[in-house]
């Protein structure tokens, strides 16, 4: 038996063949999007407006509170230059301070998977027997987790997961 792939445009739902050129789009902000940057698949044609449609904006972060979090706020540019009232917005931008950009960790916060909100996440590490623990007892709970993260679930009759997690395997 073999399997067929047919490969369809995200926007369209046209179905695209193997001599069609494909146009990889990254959404990494949009009001819908909960669990991060994704891509999607389209035709040249269907994006060939994305440009035209493109908004000239101004991304600013307003700082409200000494020790607080920003805002992060995206405005129209003209509405953002109309901000500066004495100096045009241009000549403010040429001359105004320069912001560094924050000192890189020295290391990585580690995970630990031996905890309920990250047992079953798949990692390349070693699977302690506490997390394999959790993951045998509250595998709903963990499952329920992984999903709403758009993650694989554990599938206690998948081999390598009874393996990875210490379930019974049927001999």
């Amino acid at each position: 038996m073999g399997k067929k792939t047919i490969r369809v445009s995200d926007f369209s739902g046209t179905v695209l063949q193997a001599e069609d050129e494909v146009v990889r789009v990254v959404v990494l902000e949009h009001p819908d999007l909960v669990a991060g940057p994704v891509q999607l698949e389209a035709t040249p044609l269907e994006v060939e407006s994305i440009d035209d449609a493109a908004l000239d904006v101004a991304v600013v972060e307003v700082y409200d509170q000494p020790d607080g979090e920003p805002r992060r706020v995206v405005l129209t540019a003209s509405e953002f230059d109309s901000l500066a009232t004495d100096t045009p917005m241009a000549q403010l931008l040429k001359t105004a301070e320069r912001v560094r950009p924050p000192k890189a960790r020295k290391a990585a916060e580690r995970v630990d998977y031996g905890t309920i909100e990250h047992a079953g996440k798949p990692h390349r590490g070693r699977v302690t027997e506490e997390e394999a623990r959790l993951v045998r007892e509250q595998l709903d709970e963990v499952n329920k987790r992984l999903a709403d993260a758009g993650i694989r679930q554990i599938d206690p009759a998948d081999p390598e997961h009874a393996a990875r997690y210490g379930f019974p395997t049927a001999s």
